[in-house]
């Protein structure tokens, strides 16, 4: 083993990062994200449009990094069992072997209850799922390791010879630095660990291609197995992409320095503001949600005063006021195919005295001659506090 160390420095197999001041504050912040979101409630509809959105971020990003180049709107239409193009059948393939390796890992995970420390046949069987189908457009046999020397832009891999040990070691050293097996880990270790782990896979390199796809989907995986969100599944493989040149640059910089300081801090920033972007999504949703409830209750309080026709009228209008944008009383029947359908034989008289109901019952604003969701009343319902501007 001494051998190995003097042959590779920089793979420790211990403890070689430090938590900086900000590291430590984005960590807090991170707890507090994943606490908030795994503790909300999020309507069904909001929470598939979520997960979608995660699995096709996710799937995208992951596979853009080592030159996919198919676009957010081609992976949809592959969610969708939509077939591309035959130019593009090597890139479909690569994108369907990561949704399914997530959809594959969220199911054990989640429903099967299914988990495991990381070890080397389980890499192999991520690498497996990467490589599928893939054929002369993927330069490794998918779930063996790799039997030649290789190099990576500047980088000399460690000898072939040598990846069976490297990898018994790192799994060991895993288990034992971050303690799975006692099922005991903090949220800090979870997220450490996974971001550690994308590392040391990709300083390895234990495999001939899709190494890279195979250490985002290790860290995909302790996140999750440690609790994490699947709604933001995708964050750091999304954040690598949008930030290729730094994510490039970290690995380069904490294989030369044998730190993983830097590294840490970067993905940890990429963390924490995906999860503040999820959480607003949710907290939209939850807005949303009490906005409706909000005019159920008022049309409950009327229902007696008016016939039933009515009544479901106005109530069906001021639901599909839209949120956010002004509209003329013109553009009703436009807004949505439910005010298409009720107000298509409707005068302009009953529109209009339609509106002012709402307008009475505060569920409408008015701005010269347009309408809007009177969503403002929402927020006398919110804890009273003084509006102080907060530096991340």
């Amino acid at each position: 083993m001494n051998d190995l160390k003097r042959e590779y420095p920089h793979l420790l197999f211990r403890k070689q990062w430090k938590l900086s001041e900000k590291s430590l504050i984005y960590l807090g912040q991170c707890e507090a994200y994943v606490r908030s979101i795994n503790n909300t409630p999020i309507l069904p509809h909001h929470y598939q449009q979520l997960m979608n959105v995660a699995l096709m971020k996710g799937a995208q990003a992951t596979t853009a990094i080592e030159g996919n180049t198919l676009s957010d709107e081609e992976v949809k239409k592959i969610m969708e069992k939509q077939k591309l193009p035959p130019s593009k059948a090597y890139q479909e393939i690569e994108v369907k072997n990561i949704l399914e390796a997530f959809n594959e890992l969220l199911n054990e995970i989640l429903n099967a209850k299914t988990e495991h420390f990381i070890f080397v046949d389980l890499l192999k069987r991520f690498h497996k799922m990467v490589g599928k189908d893939l054929a002369e457009h993927f330069n490794a046999i998918p779930g063996q390791l790799r039997n030649n020397d290789v190099v990576v832009g500047s980088y000399r891999c460690p000898d072939y010879r040598d990846v069976p040990i490297l990898l018994e070691k790192m799994c060991q050293w895993l288990r034992e630095e971050f303690r799975y097996t006692e099922k005991e880990q903090s949220f800090s270790e979870v997220v450490i660990q996974a971001m550690v782990s994308h590392i040391y896979i990709e300083w390895i390199h234990p495999f001939g291609d899709g190494n890279g796809r195979t250490g985002r989907l290790a860290e995909f995986y302790i996140l999750l197995r440690g609790g994490n969100p699947d709604i933001a599944s995708h964050i750091l493989s999304n954040y690598y992409n949008l930030t290729r040149t730094a994510y490039y640059r970290q690995i380069e910089k904490a294989t030369q320095e044998k730190d993983l300081s830097g590294f840490i801090e970067y993905a940890l920033l990429g963390f924490r503001d995906g999860l503040v972007l999820t959480l607003e999504v949710i907290q939209k949703s939850q807005f949303e949600n009490t906005w409706k409830s909000l005019i159920f209750g008022k049309f409950d309080e009327i229902r007696s005063t008016v016939t039933e026709e009515v009544f479901k009228r106005q109530r069906t209008l001021a639901l599909e006021m839209p949120i956010g944008k002004f509209i003329a009383m013109s553009e009703i029947t436009n807004v949505s195919i439910p005010l298409a359908k009720i107000y298509s034989n409707i005068s302009d008289k009953t529109v209009q005295r339609d509106i002012e109901k709402l307008s009475e019952l505060q569920l409408v604003a008015k701005q010269d001659d347009k309408y809007i969701a009177n969503t403002g009343v929402l927020h006398s319902m919110i804890a009273k506090r003084k509006v102080v501007n907060h530096s991340h």
